[in-house]
């Protein structure tokens, strides 16, 4: 019986794929990031938005809806 490939979840998003995830445009995302309200780490030049901190955003964004 054949294994099937497991897929890896990605652990970080480039800000391209965060904006693409999100649905929200390039100024709306860094002014998100220099605001504080989405943490990014950066691997040489580029510029990568954690997994767990987008949807630690999006759930802050889901509450203050809710509230």
């Amino acid at each position: 019986m054949k294994q099937q490939p497991r897929s890896i979840e990605p652990v970080g998003l480039s800000i391209e794929e965060t904006i693409k995830a999100t649905g929200l445009g390039r100024t709306s995302i860094y002014k998100e990031i220099a605001e504080g309200r989405l943490k990014t780490y950066r691997v040489g030049r580029r510029r990568f938005v954690a997994a767990d901190a987008l949807r630690q955003w999006v759930d802050s964004h889901q509450q203050r809806e809710c509230a």
